[in-house]
C-alpha cells in the first residue's frame, strides 16, 4: 500500500443561495493518479479549491503527509508542496511565458536592484523542454493559443515541486499530440512520488491513466473505486444517478435547399486563406481541424469580432458588411465563443442580466424603464428549457459551474432567436449528463430551421452531430466530408493536409 498524502473528511462548504459540498471526503496516496468526477455542479472543483487555499471551508478536516493544516491561501498550499492546475486560465496577457510562471517568486540580481528575467526565462525553458514544449519563455501570453496557455499553467504548477498536483481538466484544450505528452509527464511524476488529482469529463481518459476514481453528486460524496475493477458506464450511473444511453444521432439526410450563410473568398493573412463555403437552413456544419488550424479565427472574422483582409459574406443571398458584433446579431448571427468567461459571459452580473443582454432593447420602454419583472421570468423559462442548475434567475454566474455558464451563454442566443448559429466548443468542460442534453438541443433546433455551425475537437462529437463536416488545416479548407462516407480517419487526413 502506498503512502496516504491526503485525507479529507467531513468537508462543508455554502456560498450565498448554494450548499455546495455536504461532509464530503477524499483521499490521495503518493505516486497515484485519483481521479474526481461528477456532474458539472457536482462540487469537485470546490472541494479541490479548499484543498488548495482558494476557499476555505466550513466545516472539516484536512490531514496532508500526517498533520491537520488548515490552508489560508494559495500560497501557503503552494509553499507546502500543494499546487492546483485550474480548468480557467489564470494568466495575465501582458506578461512572458516566463514571467508569468515565475510571478511572486522573481529572481533577483545580486545586487537586489533588478528583476532577473534571464534566469526566468532559463528556468522556464528547462521545464519546456522537459515537458516537450516547443515554446519561446519570452513571448507573450496574450499572443498565444488556448492550449499553449494551457500548457503554460501546467508548467507554472511544476515549478514548485509539488508532491500533490490537482488538474482541473488539463486536456480540454489540448490536441492529441500534447495529451500524449501530458500523460508521459503524468507518469514520470508518478514514479517521483508526486500524488496526482485528475478531474475531467473524458471518460477514456480516466479508465486510461488513473488508479482510482472517486465519484460526487450534487454536493455530496457517493464513492471510491480502483479504476480497473469497473467499466465507464457504471461510474457515468454513479456520476448522474440514472443510466444514459449515448445512441448515434439519426442524421437528417434530406437535401438542404435554401442556403442561410454563404462565405466567399476570406483571407486574413496567415489565419485565414481562401476560405469558401455554404451554411443551409436547417443544417449542422460541422468543423473540424487540429489546434490553430483557423476554424475559431473563421469564425470570429464573420461574427465581426475579427477584421479580415479580403472576402465576402452572403446571408440569405443579401451581400452583407459585418464589421463589428453588433452588426452580426442584427443579421440574426450568435457566436457561442469557446472561451466564453471572456467572450461571453459577464461573471459578476446574475444569470438573467447575462440571459437577456443581447435582447435588452425588447425590454427597455422608450423612455429607458426595464421591464424587470419579464426578464425574470423569460430567465426562468429558460433556465428550466436547458436544466441550469442555479438557485434562481438573481444567481450570479461567476457562482455556477463551467458547465452551467456555458448553458447560460447558450440561452442569450436562444432567447435572442438567432436564424444562424455558431457553437465554438459547445460541449467543452461539460460532463456526460449536460452534453446528452446539449446534443438533444442542437438537433432540436436543426429541426426548427435554424442554420447552425458547430466547431469541436471531439472527433466522435462532429461524428454524431454534423450533416456536412469542412475540415481545415493551417488556415484553409482542406477537405468536405459527406457524413454518410466521414470517418475519424478520413477527418484526420484532411486534418494533416497542409494543401486544398
Amino acid at each position: 500500500m502506498k503512502e496516504t498524502l491526503l485525507v479529507m473528511e467531513g468537508i462543508d462548504k455554502s456560498f450565498p443561495g448554494v450548499h455546495a459540498l455536504d461532509h464530503c471526503k477524499f483521499d490521495l496516496r503518493s505516486g497515484e493518479v485519483h481521479a474526481l468526477v461528477g456532474e458539472n455542479g457536482a462540487g469537485k472543483s470546490t472541494l479541490m479549491k479548499i484543498l488548495t487555499g482558494v476557499h476555505g471551508k466550513d466545516e472539516g478536516k484536512v490531514v496532508y503527509k500526517g498533520k491537520e493544516i488548515n490552508v489560508q491561501g494559495t500560497k501557503e498550499a503552494q509553499e507546502l508542496g500543494i499546487c492546483m492546475v485550474h480548468q480557467e486560465l489564470n494568466l495575465m496577457p501582458h506578461l512572458t511565458a516566463a514571467q508569468n510562471m515565475f510571478i511572486g517568486r522573481e529572481f533577483i540580481s545580486k545586487n537586489k536592484l533588478f528583476v532577473n528575467d534571464n534566469e526566468a526565462n532559463k528556468k522556464a525553458q528547462e521545464l519546456f523542454n522537459a515537458m516537450n514544449l516547443k515554446l519561446d519563455p519570452k513571448v507573450k501570453v496574450g499572443k498565444l493559443t488556448v492550449a499553449m496557455q494551457q500548457m503554460i499553467e501546467i508548467a507554472k504548477a511544476l515549478s514548485f515541486d509539488s508532491s500533490i498536483l490537482v488538474m482541473d481538466e488539463p486536456t480540454t484544450a489540448l490536441t492529441e499530440s500534447e495529451i500524449n505528452e501530458l500523460f508521459k509527464m503524468i507518469e514520470t511524476l508518478k514514479k517521483k512520488g508526486v500524488g496526482i488529482v485528475y478531474i475531467s469529463h473524458r471518460m477514456d481518459e480516466i479508465k486510461r491513466i488513473t488508479d482510482r476514481i472517486t465519484v460526487m453528486r450534487d454536493g455530496t460524496y457517493v464513492d471510491t473505486v480502483n479504476t480497473k475493477d469497473v467499466d465507464i458506464q457504471q461510474v457515468i450511473n454513479m456520476m448522474v444517478g440514472r443510466t444514459i444511453y449515448e445512441t448515434a444521432n439519426e442524421h437528417n439526410y434530406t437535401h438542404f435547399n435554401q442556403v442561410a450563410l454563404e462565405v466567399k473568398h476570406l483571407n486574413s493573412g496567415k489565419k485565414i486563406k481562401d476560405v469558401s463555403f455554404k451554411l443551409h437552413k436547417g443544417e449542422i456544419l460541422g468543423f473540424s481541424g487540429l489546434m490553430g488550424a483557423g476554424r475559431t479565427e473563421v469564425m470570429r472574422a464573420i461574427f465581426g469580432a475579427d477584421k479580415y483582409d479580403s472576402g465576402e459574406i452572403y446571408i440569405k443571398g443579401q451581400k452583407v458588411k459585418i464589421l463589428r458584433p453588433e452588426h452580426a446579431v442584427l443579421h440574426g448571427i450568435g457566436y457561442l465563443s469557446e472561451d466564453r468567461k471572456r467572450y461571453g459571459l459577464n461573471l459578476r452580473e446574475t444569470v438573467e442580466q447575462n440571459i437577456s443582454l443581447p435582447c435588452i432593447d425588447k425590454y427597455t420602454s422608450k423612455y429607458g424603464f426595464t421591464n424587470v419583472s419579464t426578464i425574470t421570468q423569460t430567465s426562468q423559462d429558460y433556465i428550466e428549457k436547458l436544466s441550469i442548475k442555479t438557485p434562481g434567475p438573481k444567481q450570479r454566474v461567476k457562482n455556477l459551474s463551467g458547465g452551467n455558464q456555458q448553458k447560460v451563454v447558450i440561452a442569450k442566443w436562444l432567447l435572442r432567436d438567432c436564424d444562424i448559429l455558431i457553437f465554438d466548443e459547445p460541449t467543452k468542460g461539460i460532463d456526460v449528463g449536460a452534453k446528452s442534453e446539449i446534443y438533444k438541443l442542437l438537433s432540436q433546433l436543426a429541426k426548427e430551421g435554424k442554420a447552425i455551425i458547430m466547431i469541436s475537437s471531439e472527433l466522435p462529437e462532429i461524428l454524431r452531430m454534423s450533416n456536412r463536416i469542412i475540415v481545415m488545416c493551417e488556415g484553409r479548407i482542406t477537405g468536405e466530408l459527406d457524413i454518410k462516407t466521414a470517418s475519424q480517419e478520413e477527418i484526420i487526413k484532411y486534418a494533416t493536409k497542409r494543401e486544398a
